[in-house]
């Protein structure tokens, strides 16, 4: 069966169930997650005041960047805002551009080695010189706060505690707060990146979803996706899929981010034809983006907790 139209929402650590089943013509129950992530930071808030009040003092990110790429800057002005609103120290080493590979492994190195860092967020893309495989080999897998260490992928391959990346994982906590079961349903994962599509998929199959894995070579989509109780798209393709490949009333994630030529947004999924077949559904902007910073300063906090254990 496919999802209920009609999802409530989880406020606080309340949840409830709609008794009623809504119209099937009526447009999908968008996920909004800027307010999920503004619920998330008012919890964030009180852990970092905690932390510090037990340790003495908060947990501290590094942002490692190599100069260059302008969209890095402003995700790295982005997260630095968010670590001032929070209470997080934060402290950014950036390279520059010209940097060997041998500098960033060391910087890398370095930082791991540092007690005093809790957390280690490796900036991407790097230079086109720079090989991102040699310098992860680096980091600390216990301070990989964007699940990125080949460590981590194998704990969440196994089941087992790690560190997750950051989309995938605030794609499933949006999943929960609209009370979205996926257990025994039916899933689909259009692409099959490092740090969206393959870990989505085992975060899915950990929560008993049956999964199924998509990508470029796999034939007639639709298909497939007319079979699923729950999408979710990271294919980097605007419009890749659309309404009618969609069973009616199906939960659909969207982790796409295209820009436009006019300068506008949009999701990997077809938003004006999905809307009107899925029964939920994430916006784009405004669904999954916003959730995924909020879930790296919940990865440093576990990183920290971590770290205080073994120090």
């Amino acid at each position: 069966m496919p999802f209920d139209r009609c999802v409530a929402p989880r406020t606080g650590a309340t949840q409830r169930s709609w008794p009623y089943h809504i119209d099937t013509h009526m447009s999908a129950l968008l996920l909004d997650g800027r307010a999920f992530a503004q619920e998330m930071r008012v919890e964030l808030q009180a852990e970092v005041r905690s932390f510090r009040e037990q340790r003495g003092l908060p947990p501290q990110l590094t942002v490692i960047q190599v100069a260059g790429d302008a969209s890095s800057d402003r995700y790295v002005r982005s997260i630095r805002k968010l670590c001032d609103t929070l209470g997080v120290a934060f402290r950014l080493e950036h390279l520059p551009a010209d940097s060997t590979q041998e500098t960033l492994n060391a910087t890398v190195a370095g930082c791991s080695a540092d007690p005093a860092i809790h957390g280690i967020l490796l900036q991407m893309p790097l230079p086109a010189h720079l090989q991102a495989d040699q310098a992860v080999w680096h980091l600390d897998y216990r301070k990989d706060v964007d699940g990125i260490h080949p460590a981590n992928a194998g704990l969440l391959a196994q089941g087992r505690l790690a560190l997750v990346p950051n989309t995938p994982a605030g794609g499933m906590a949006l999943l929960q707060r609209y009370n979205i079961d996926v257990v025994g349903k039916r899933a689909a994962v259009v692409g099959r990146s490092a740090i969206v599509g393959r870990p989505m998929a085992l975060l899915l199959v950990q929560s008993h979803a049956t999964v199924t894995i998509c990508h470029s070579r796999t034939p007639d989509l639709g298909a497939i996706l007319r079979e699923c109780d729950l999408v979710a798209v990271a294919a980097g393709r605007p419009a890749l899929v659309t309404g009618d490949m969609l069973r009616p009333g199906a939960a659909v994630l969207d982790f796409g981010i295209n820009v436009q030529p006019d300068g506008s947004i949009v999701g990997d999924v077809d938003f004006a034809s999905a809307v009107e077949a899925a029964g939920a559904l994430t916006p784009v902007p405004g669904g999954a983006g916003p959730v995924t910073n909020v879930m790296l300063i919940r990865n440093l906090l576990s990183a920290a907790s971590e770290n205080a254990l073994t120090s």
